[in-house]
């Protein structure tokens, strides 16, 4: 049974021969991943401070923008912007039709989770800064945010870690991540090899990810 396993999930010949493939698939997974984190935070930071300057349009374009991406799944949505938005003479790229619905859906549940931290800084803070001259606007960014980050990163960085991971669903949209590129070397080999090979290769990129984001939640998550 051992060698049975071995041939079937560690085939060194299978390996040897779709390695660079899988690396080719795991360039473009992190690619995928560092545009996602970065658009997508900022973006949920940019709605978050929209919405707390209360300006009551915005304010409900910005809820019901949050409230659809966040009850939507990203495959659905990842369908139909890849395949209906040709229809209205709007075509993009697999690439790019992933790279934003999972952008979109990370600053969807960002921009809440923001959101809930500057509701959650005590109304105290903001008349004290107030009352020392600033304005709306540098109590929200001077005192307000810092405050708000803080006690929001436990949240994001879990958040971030399982929206990231979703880069998966690329594969049905043709882009030639790590589980394309491994499920289109199992079928010409006939053997599971590549999809062992695709684990090793999520599991190299998301565990430092992982360690990386205790780190970030120790060092500087707010502390009471």
């Amino acid at each position: 049974m051992s060698s049975t396993i071995v041939e079937n999930f560690f085939n060194p010949v299978i390996a040897a021969r779709y390695w660079p493939d899988i690396l080719r698939g795991a360039v473009v997974t992190i690619e995928l991943g560092v545009l996602i984190v970065v658009s997508g935070l900022l973006l949920g930071l940019g709605l978050a401070i929209l919405r707390a300057l209360q300006i009551r349009p915005f304010t409900w374009l910005i809820i019901a923008f949050a409230d659809v991406l966040r009850a939507l799944p990203p495959l659905v949505t990842l369908v139909l912007v890849y395949f209906a938005l040709p229809f209205v003479d709007i075509e993009i790229s697999g690439f790019v039709a992933t790279w934003a619905t999972l952008a979109f859906s990370l600053a969807a549940f960002a921009e809440e989770t923001f959101w809930a931290g500057i509701l959650s800084v005590d109304k105290g803070q903001w008349e004290a800064s107030r009352s020392t001259g600033l304005t709306y606007l540098q109590t929200l960014g001077f005192v307000v945010l810092p405050q708000a980050v803080r006690m929001t990163i436990p949240s994001l960085t879990n958040r971030t870690i399982a929206i990231t991971k979703m880069t998966a669903i690329a594969s049905v949209v043709a882009v030639e991540e790590i589980l394309a590129n491994a499920a289109t070397a199992q079928a010409y080999s006939a053997n599971t090899t590549p999809i062992t090979m695709a684990a090793f290769a999520y599991l190299a990129i998301f565990v430092p990810l992982v360690v990386f984001s205790r780190w970030v939640e120790r060092r500087f998550a707010w502390r009471r």
